[in-house]
Order: C-alpha cells, then sequence, then structure tokens
C-alpha cells in the first residue's frame, strides 16, 4: 500500500531511530534535557529569532504562538481556510478566548488589500480589535502553495504600521525553502512568532517548535505545562528531529518532483504544484479514495469534494509512478 494520505504518516528511519536511541537526555519541564536545548537552540538560530520551545504538536505550537499575540476578546485575522481556522477544532477559541475574521484566496495566499480591508484598530468599547494576522506558508489546503517572500514583508510592515503582531504557521516552512532557495531567517524575519514542524517532511516522529522572542517561550513554557504539554526526558525525540534536519531538509526537493509528476497523471497542470501537495477538485471525491484504495493507493478527502495527496520520505520514485499509474486509471474510470 502506498500511502499518500498525508506526510505525517512517515515512520523514523534506521539512522534516526539510532540518533534517538544514542540520544542524552534530562527533565526538560526542569530545563534540563540537553537535546532538546540544543535542538531548540538551533531552529531559533535557523529563523533569526531569539528563543525556541519543543512542543508536542503542531496544534499546540500554534495555540500557544496565536496567545502570544492576541487576548481574549481580540481576533487574528487569516485566510478562510489556514489550518488555525480549520483544523485545530477550535482550540484558539476554547484555550484563548479570541476571535477570528478571515479573507478567501483561491490558492490560500495573503491578500493584502483584504486584509486592509478587515483590519479593525481600536475603536472602542463597541468593536473587536485586530490584534495579530496569521499566515500559512506552506498553505496545507491550498495544494502546498507558497507565500511569496514580497509579499510577506509587506504585511509585516504593515503590522508594524498598525500595532498587530504575526504568526506564522510554517508547519510546512521547509518545504517553502527548499523550492525557493529563500532562507529561514528571511522567513522568520517576516514574523514575530513562528511555528514549525517536524513529522510532516522531516520525517521525525513526533515535534514542533514555537520560534520567539525570549518572553513568549518563557510565557510559553509555562502554558505548555498548563496544558498538559510538560515533557520529560524529551530528548529522545528531539534527536529525531535534529537528525531531520540534518538527513531530511534538502531531500524535501524530491517529494516536490514526485507530487508533479502524480499531479500530470490526474489531469493537472504540475507547474501549478509548488511543493509536495496535490489537491484535486472531485464531485466523486470518496468514490476516488475508496477505488484507489482498493488498487494499493491511499489517498484521502478533506473535503466534500476534495481528494489530497501528499508525497513525503517513505514514497520512493517507483511508488510515485505507480501510484500515477494507478490514480490515472481511477480517476479515468
Amino acid at each position: 500500500m502506498i500511502d499518500l494520505r498525508s506526510d505525517t504518516v512517515t515512520r523514523p528511519s534506521e539512522g534516526m531511530r539510532a540518533a534517538m536511541a544514542a540520544a542524552e537526555v534530562g527533565d526538560d519541564v526542569y530545563g534540563e534535557d540537553p537535546t532538546v536545548t540544543a535542538l531548540q537552540e538551533r531552529v531559533a538560530g535557523l529563523l533569526g529569532h531569539e528563543a525556541a520551545l519543543f512542543m508536542p504538536t503542531g496544534s499546540m505550537s500554534n495555540v500557544l504562538a496565536v496567545r502570544s499575540l492576541v487576548g481574549p476578546g481580540e481576533e487574528v485575522l487569516c485566510e478562510s481556510s489556514a489550518h488555525i481556522a480549520r483544523a485545530e477544532l477550535g482550540a484558539h477559541g476554547a484555550y484563548t478566548g479570541l476571535t477570528m475574521r478571515t479573507w478567501t484566496h483561491p490558492r490560500g495566499l495573503v491578500d493584502l488589500d483584504a486584509v486592509r480591508g478587515l483590519f479593525a484598530p481600536d475603536l472602542g468599547p463597541f468593536f473587536v480589535r485586530t490584534a495579530a494576522l496569521s499566515v500559512e506558508n506552506t498553505h496545507n489546503f491550498a495544494g502546498g502553495t507558497i507565500q511569496p517572500i514580497e509579499v510577506l514583508r509587506e504585511l509585516k510592515a504593515y503590522a508594524g504600521e498598525t500595532g498587530a503582531g504575526v504568526h506564522l504557521d510554517g508547519a510546512r516552512l521547509w518545504n517553502a525553502h527548499v523550492a525557493t532557495g529563500v532562507p529561514l531567517d528571511e522567513y522568520g524575519a517576516t514574523a514575530d512568532v513562528v511555528s514549525v514542524c517536524l513529522s510532516k517532511g522531516l520525517g521525525a516522529p513526533v515535534g514542533s517548535l514555537l520560534v520567539g522572542s525570549a518572553d513568549v517561550v518563557a510565557e510559553a513554557r509555562v502554558w505548555r505545562k498548563r496544558m498538559g504539554g510538560g515533557m520529560r526526558q524529551v530528548g529522545v525525540l528531539a534527536a529525531a528531529g535534529d537528525y531531520a534536519l540534518d538527513h531530511h531538509l534538502e531531500r524535501l526537493a524530491d517529494d516536490h518532483a514526485h507530487a508533479r509528476l502524480l499531479a500530470e497523471a490526474c489531469g493537472l497542470d504540475p507547474a501549478g504544484v509548488e511543493t509536495n501537495i496535490v489537491v484535486l477538485d472531485r464531485p466523486d471525491a470518496a468514490t476516488v479514495v475508496e477505488r484507489a484504495a482498493a488498487e494499493g493507493v491511499r489517498v484521502a478527502t478533506v473535503g466534500p469534494r476534495t481528494v489530497r495527496i501528499v508525497t513525503h520520505l517513505d514514497v520512493s520514485s517507483a511508488d510515485a509512478e505507480r501510484a500515477a499509474s494507478i490514480l490515472s486509471r481511477v480517476l479515468s474510470s
């Protein structure tokens, strides 16, 4: 079975398992796990920020990152199909008491005119104040699209003028970096807080990091514990992330090539696939998923008429070619 449902289905390689087994550990709730500390310092440096905090999940990282910018009764603006709005089970409102308003773009991109139209300064006791702007890069449900760095810089400048903060949901920021060549610290400079994930394209079994100022990270550490996310000898997981950065970053380009191959087999223009996600608009989405599985390829629905196909390091070139042949046949039948 070739599993293309998500890049979260990857399994640790033998080299990664060896690194995990050999990791030096300590109690991270006390701040004493040296492997976690080293990973946090490494990722903060890569993104050009002061500090980082290892998190068990990307959703927790996003919730605490947005919470650092938006208080109860304030709002964050984001694209309507952004992960924080659509796929985190309302956690932001449940934990923080914030609200969201959204703009819509067919490829999930930042629409500066729409942001300016939605933005609400402090207008007194009758209106919700916009406290932050959130961007997802790459954009999951729009098909792994990349936010142009020039637009992100413009958004950050606008936020600076208005006093709003910027959150970057960079779960797959590594893919954007490899696809464009834009340095990670240049992406990091476009946001006040960033979330990055290790357990998607990089292939670690668990883990994300919240990246920002030392003060933001210190407060997030308290809230991580408050939400049940305090972890003890977690260096065995941090070691997997460190190994992934050493061995699995540049190879993301292979996943992007495989995604373009699959897109072409599905009747799409491969030039429109920027990273490792292919999205199909099909009225028979559930049937496509069922037929593909019967022939040995797992894909997923992420909407009533939306099929998502995601490549990753456990899908070889031979797997991609076989999946392309099967999906072409399924979609034409």
